[in-house]
């Protein structure tokens, strides 16, 4: 083998120890994590926030083939998926299905099939 056949694996063995840091690390320190704590909570949230930015980043300023669904339509789909989020008593899997169900068939029936 020839050095540049050796630097495929030395990237790929850095990833997996970088990998494997992080997973020992919060193995170790899992049991001193309050996950009511101030820090979790901003996790938390914050995460929340990202996801609810790009639902509506992907409803008002749409790329791609969800461009030509029109806003009426995709503003009628995500009410449709939070209704069917309260409904399900907060599961989320029914709830992304039917929205997405939603926007496929007004794809379908805009395309005319």
């Amino acid at each position: 083998m020839t050095g540049g056949e050796h630097a495929g694996y030395l990237v790929l063995l850095a990833a997996a120890a970088a990998t494997f840091v992080w997973r020992a690390l919060g193995a170790v320190l899992v049991g001193r994590v309050d996950p009511e704590g101030p820090v979790v909570r901003w996790f938390t949230l914050t995460s929340y926030a990202l996801l609810a930015a790009l639902v509506v980043r992907l409803v008002a300023l749409p790329t791609g083939s969800l461009a030509g669904i029109p806003l009426a339509i995709r503003l009628a789909a995500v009410a449709v998926t939070l209704g069917v989020w309260w409904l399900s008593r907060r599961r989320v899997l029914p709830a992304v299905l039917s929205g997405s169900a939603c926007i496929v068939a007004a794809a379908l029936w805009l395309a005319g099939g």
